[in-house]
């Protein structure tokens, strides 16, 4: 909303020339910077220069990686106005002064001392939760010893040391905005309120609801299109393959992490022969390469299949055993580059598939740990193990699952571990994952910590999953990190492809493979790339 009203402001002080997206903020950059496209074609401002950050960091020791995008996420949003507010206040702020005129139309405004806290008292104590004083004779940053910032840092939401026993509230205050005095603040301006609506007989309260309200239904600087328009031949119909007078093959179900090599073989399972396969469900687990509304990909390419008739289940977004919150694993997958930010756009191409109706939604009901219930219960994303339910209570009575998969083994396992009667039904297992060292001793593919040698991402990302699939009683077939770097030649497949007779799907794994190859070939952020014939180990 914000966007919207800064790019419908007018005039020239309210020209807005750019955009910058934090990628450890409330939205992945991935998706967030397909929103902000569509939001400036709509709005005709395509002239708008849009940047992610997040290829650097700042590490546990405190240095600053280049091109950080952001330190300090954004904590609460009040109805999702805050942001919109504070464009108005900018933009007041901005047009006021090009006026020559002082004050806000929307916001009090005055000067205050200021830091943000990162550690908890009692200042000075090191005890080497704390990167910035620990491990140095000078603290980073020129900080003060015995400062705000040089106690406790909290280390995870179940540090021991933040919690109060017999309290639901805790004692640490790492990111509070402070006001204090001293050589550690510093003085900023801060809105302390919004003014109110001088009209006393509006409903809206605040001076800016009315502003915002005007510039959104004014004629000027209007949205272009919507979809329809944009799209004049676009309907919302969901296809269905017709099995009728078919044999079918042995029900699968597939359980991928949303890499481009997964959804690559995702395709190739749904050109498979139905009398060899009949793939019955797609699990996804929100714990690897992508982050659960890439979902939205998996509609796509189902729809363009033809196969809207093949459930979808959202998996956990953690890892067995940890935290509802926690990173443990998954934050060894990079952010930006390479990482979280292709493969949630499939490399900018899925923007290319044709677009379901079907769309990854939030939990919409009570039941199923929503705040509120909607009124539209029937667009509530399913969860893997519905699905597994789902595809478990239409087998036949001789019929048994096939599994195959390819990311985290988190799905699986919950499976096993909730469903005591899963092992009598799952004929075999298929696992793309795992290194086992060979006479080389090659290294694993956990690139981004070098300290871990051996491991390979599938198992790293949830080790205690895969040792309750691999101590379970399951026919498991293993295809390992060096069976892959074993296969044919890419450069030849590739080329072949680019020969063969093009369907819509051939043409574009035609151009998710070439354009991955590019990258491999001339950019160094792209490097670990496996490009082999073996397209489901990609990223």
């Amino acid at each position: 909303m914000a966007m919207l009203r800064a790019t419908s402001g007018g005039g020239d002080s309210d020209d807005a020339t750019a955009v910058t997206i934090n990628v450890n903020a409330w939205s992945d950059a991935g998706h967030a910077v397909n929103h902000l496209y569509d939001i400036l074609y709509m709005m005709d401002r395509d002239d708008i220069l849009v940047g992610v950050g997040g290829d650097g960091g700042i590490s546990d020791d405190g240095t600053i990686y280049p091109n950080v995008g952001g330190y300090l996420p954004l904590i609460d949003q009040s109805y999702f106005m805050w942001d919109s507010f504070t464009s108005g206040v900018a933009i007041s702020s901005m047009r006021n002064d090009k006026n020559f005129q002082h004050g806000n139309d929307f916001a009090e405004l005055i000067y205050m001392n200021v830091t943000v806290i990162t550690s908890n008292e009692p200042y000075g104590v090191y005890d080497s939760s704390n990167p910035l004083f620990s491990v140095h004779t000078i603290p980073k940053f020129g900080l003060e010893k015995g400062g705000v910032h040089s106690g406790h840092v909290q280390t995870g939401i179940t540090d021991n040391f933040c919690l109060i026993k017999g309290s639901r509230k805790g004692r640490c205050e790492d990111g509070y905005t402070k006001e204090m005095s001293g050589p550690e603040a510093v003085r900023v301006r801060v809105a302390t309120k919004a003014k109110p609506n001088t009209d006393k007989n509006s409903h809206l309260n605040r001076e800016f609801f009315k502003s915002f309200l005007k510039v959104l239904t004014l004629s000027e600087n209007s949205g272009r299109l919507d979809i329809m328009s944009q799209f004049p031949f676009y309907r919302e119909v969901l296809y269905k393959s017709d099995f009728v007078n078919k044999s079918k093959g042995k029900v699968v179900i597939f359980d991928m992490d949303m890499s481009p090599g997964d959804f690559i073989s995702l395709i190739y399972l749904l050109k498979a022969p139905t009398e060899v396969i009949d793939l019955k469900g797609i699990i996804v687990s929100c714990n690897g390469w992508a982050n659960a509304a890439t979902i939205d990909v998996v509609y796509d390419i189902l729809h363009m299949m033809g196969r809207d008739d093949i459930s979808v289940g959202r998996g956990n977004s953690t890892a067995l055993g940890t935290p509802t919150l926690g990173c443990k694993y998954v934050s060894a997958i990079p952010q930006g580059s390479g990482g979280l930010l292709d493969c949630d756009t499939l490399y900018g191409l899925a923007r290319s598939l044709p677009r379901s109706p079907r769309r990854c939604t939030a939990e919409n009901s009570v039941e199923h740990g929503a705040p509120r219930n909607t009124g539209h219960p029937e667009l509530r994303q399913p969860l893997a193990f519905e699905v597994w339910q789902v595809v478990k209570k239409q087998l036949y009575p001789s019929e048994k699952i096939t599994i195959l998969t390819s990311g985290p083994l988190t799905n699986l396992a919950n499976i096993l571990l909730s469903d005591k009667n899963a092992s009598s039904v799952i004929e075999s297992v298929y696992v793309v994952g795992g290194h086992i060292r060979d006479e080389n001793d090659t290294n694993g593919n956990v690139f981004t910590i070098p300290s871990n040698r051996y491991a390979e991402f599938n198992i790293f990302l949830d080790p205690l999953a895969a040792i309750v699939v691999l101590e379970s009683t399951l026919d498991i077939t293993l295809i390992p990190l060096s069976s892959q770097r074993k296969a044919a030649s890419f450069p030849a497949l590739l080329e072949a492809l680019k020969h063969a007779q093009h369907t819509p799907e051939s043409s574009f794994v035609l151009h998710l493979l070439s354009l991955l190859h590019d990258l491999q070939q001339k950019h160094k952020l792209y490097h670990h790339m496996v490009m082999s014939a073996a397209p489901s180990v990609i990223c």
